[in-house]
């Protein structure tokens, strides 16, 4: 999932391979949905929606209200409309910048009553305005519930990358919980919550190990490379980790938008 305009992406996401791949941010988006406090009657906003795993495990905690599912990537768009076929009635698909967000990109006329994002908001470069957009579109008193990558995360995966003499190409931001506080503050934001937690995870087989960091991790960087020279790369990585670990760090936020 990624939240920057088309042309600035080497590449749109394999999307079928994140969908079958991606079993931990599946796993974290569940995890995160159960802190959300909800009737079964709001209007949700998915802020980086991906496939659309997370967002049909939402549409469970919906059974009379609807979702607004936005991903700045098309296939992930795509992959998702296959999945949620079936919830066609309840869900309603935009293709959008988080950083361009506002009524008019969400339509409707209406302030949704929450926004749930998981593992998105890293991809995103300015998260001063990244807040200021989901305040602008979420109700006085709605739900702000999220995680992302936080500061320190792939701290030790990115010095495997490095120790092969290259940096990782792309463009993220892992933000401290500090910083995200006082941005959430500055948005108008009450109630706010904001911790941090490691999340390392451990893959046994190396080959599924290395299909996950070519479709996530490492996606943007292999764009950089001509084909014949991605698989070589992704598999030195993986020896260069020397424990098959991804030291993931996790940023959670719950708060509401102030009156």
């Amino acid at each position: 999932m990624t939240a920057r305009s088309p042309a600035s992406r080497p590449s749109d996401w394999d999307a079928a391979a994140y969908d079958r791949l991606a079993d931990p941010q599946a796993r974290w988006g569940r995890e995160v949905l159960d802190r959300l406090v909800l009737e079964g009657t709001e209007t949700v906003l998915d802020a980086g929606c991906g496939s659309g795993r997370v967002t049909e495990a939402l549409l469970g905690r919906l059974p009379r209200g609807c979702v607004v599912a936005l991903d700045a990537s098309e296939s992930m768009l795509d992959e998702a409309r296959r999945r949620l076929a079936r919830h066609h009635d309840r869900v309603r698909f935009v293709r959008a910048d988080l950083l361009d967000l506002g009524p008019s990109v969400l339509g409707g006329g209406r302030p949704v009553d929450a926004v749930l994002s998981t593992a998105t908001f890293h991809w995103v470069t300015d998260h001063d305005r990244l807040f200021d957009n989901l305040a602008v579109v979420l109700r006085p008193g709605g739900q702000l519930v999220a995680q992302c990558g936080a500061e320190g995360n792939l701290a030790v995966l990115l010095d495997a990358v490095r120790s092969l003499g290259v940096e990782r190409a792309g463009t993220w931001h892992y933000a401290s919980r500090h910083e995200t506080l006082r941005r959430l503050d500055r948005a108008g934001f009450v109630d706010v919550d904001v911790w941090t937690n490691p999340e390392p995870t451990r893959f046994d087989d190396p080959a599924r190990l290395a299909d996950f960091l070519s479709a996530v991790i490492l996606r943007e960087h292999l764009a950089s490379l001509a084909p014949d020279e991605r698989r070589p790369f992704v598999e030195q990585v993986v020896a260069a980790m020397g424990e098959p670990v991804i030291d993931y760090v996790r940023l959670n936020i719950v708060a509401r938008r102030g009156p």
